[in-house]
């Protein structure tokens, strides 16, 4: 009987299917309950854990979409620490929260791993290369500023990434969009963002309704999240070492829940209200420390959703930055590893080192940029040590599962938006936004048209889609092309 049962669950494994179906629905005795591992714990050690969340962190460049598709490609594909399913089941409560949502993600499935410390080694790792990254680029913005190396690190930088991100759409759609209906969905939130600027969270509550409703009258098309479980090197199929089928790792209960939000706050807030204490409240450093704690529980969107309003508040507002800086802050966030929202840094740079008070200068910037990035990211372990527990307590739900299902599709669309957004100021110079009624168009002067960058894309793509070059090969290549051609033609 042992064997029987065992059989059948291979068999099940063999053709793709993470959830019984109808045939081998009747195994689902007590003995079969025997062949599920039923333990929280995963077989990855933290240690190994550790140094995989280096390698992902390093990797990843390209804003969210890219970001996304790293740690699928690696934790999913590669290693197989957890399922399609339950990779796309914390992306889109990811996507839900304000803030970064591949940093998210990231703590998310450390949590799933090894609890509290998995989630902050890997929360904190996916934000420290760029933050190193973005302080020395910074300093050499504010010292340095307009000089030769500089200026061609940051040429070639930006087409190839510019690729990486197109690669990274197409790799996520293939995974989300199982069928039309879930192709439509991404299309029209595509349109709906890039031409009519309908809120990010307006399209996700409504997937959210679509999938819904689609779930019960047509769930063929609906419950796509099931997926397959990853391939294995040899071809096989390969079980996650976090199984779908464990306990949860945490009880949700209102007594967590309070002392998780008492301790994040705590931690989020304290070091702020220690700064007006010392400083007052009008210092720089407290004011740039509590504009940005409001923008980080409204960042809905990810980085291009909140940046237009940042960059008014800094240069009109609070003249942190003079005019087009902006610009230049965000080239260094797409083209250093970690969040796009990692920005805010260089603003909490600048902002602290023109108006440093009684400290030094450099000294300042520094404070400035640890300040601003603090409650940035606070509130995204909050969001997710509070969160996670109950939305593991919903996997399985077949309503949850639809709705999920459909924001997914309409997440790709928006990514999508997002690259299409940056290639657009990527190649050309001078991008116009004209208005007819109530339709956005974003416009390229074409006699703009950076003949550079465009050949370091057009390398990028070919060396990423004909000759499956990586990620960090394919940027090294675009920084020397960058380079070269810097050097002898501008």
């Amino acid at each position: 009987m042992l064997a029987t049962l065992t059989g059948v669950r291979i068999h099940c494994a063999r053709i793709g299917i993470l959830e019984p179906v109808p045939d081998c629905a009747q195994y689902k005795s007590p003995m079969s309950a025997l062949l599920r591992p039923r333990s929280n714990e995963s077989t990855v050690t933290f240690a190994e854990a550790l140094r995989v969340w280096v390698r992902v962190a390093l990797q990843s460049f390209g804003g969210p979409a890219g970001q996304i598709a790293v740690m699928h490609r690696i934790l999913v594909e590669e290693k197989r620490w957890v399922s399609e399913e339950r990779f796309l089941h914390a992306l889109n409560y990811c996507m839900l929260l304000p803030g970064p949502e591949a940093q998210q993600l990231a703590t998310y499935i450390g949590w799933l791993l090894h609890g509290w410390r998995g989630g902050m080694a890997a929360g904190l790792l996916f934000v420290l290369p760029g933050f190193l990254a973005i302080l020395l680029l910074s300093v050499l913005y504010a010292g340095f500023q307009g000089a030769t190396p500089v200026a061609a690190v940051f040429f070639g930088l930006k087409p190839a990434v510019m690729a990486i991100v197109v690669e990274a759409v197409i790799r996520i759609g293939r995974r989300a969009l199982k069928n039309s209906t879930m192709a439509l969905l991404a299309a029209t939130s595509f349109v709906a963002i890039f031409f009519f600027e309908v809120p990010f969270p307006f399209i996700v509550l409504t997937a959210g309704g679509v999938g819904l409703i689609g779930g019960r009258i047509w769930p063929a098309r609906f419950l796509v999240l099931r997926g397959h479980a990853p391939v294995g090197p040899a071809g096989g199929q390969a079980a996650p070492a976090l199984h779908d089928e464990a306990e949860p790792r945490v009880r949700p209960s209102l007594g967590r829940t309070l002392r998780v939000a008492v301790l994040w706050l705590l931690i989020w807030l304290v070091p702020l209200a220690a700064l007006a204490s010392a400083l007052g409240p009008s210092h720089v450093l407290v004011e740039a420390g509590t504009f940005f704690s409001k923008a980080a529980v409204v960042t809905f969107g990810g980085a291009y959703a909140v940046l237009a309003y940042v960059a008014q508040q800094a240069v009109e507002n609070y003249g942190w930055l003079r005019p087009g800086e902006m610009l230049d802050g965000l080239g260094m966030a797409e083209t250093t590893p970690g969040p796009l929202i990692q920005v805010v840094q260089f603003v909490g740079f600048m902002a602290a080192y023109r108006d440093p008070g009684s400290l030094a200068p450099l000294l300042a910037g520094v404070v400035g940029s640890c300040v601003v990035t603090w409650v940035t990211f606070a509130p995204c372990f909050l969001w997710i040590f509070l969160g996670a527990p109950y939305i593991e307590s919903l996997r399985g739900n077949k309503a949850l599962t639809s709705a999920l299902s459909a924001i997914t599709a309409a997440v790709v669309g928006v990514i999508l938006n997002l690259a299409t957004w940056f290639s657009l100021h990527t190649l050309f110079g001078a991008v116009t936004e004209v208005r007819r009624f109530r339709l956005r168009l974003l416009v390229p002067e074409f006699e703009t048209l950076d003949p550079g960058a465009a050949v370091i894309a057009v390398g990028a793509s070919v060396a990423i889609f004909r000759y499956k070059v990586g990620t960090l090969p394919t940027l090294c290549g675009g920084i020397a092309l960058g380079a070269l051609w810097y050097v002898l033609w501008r």
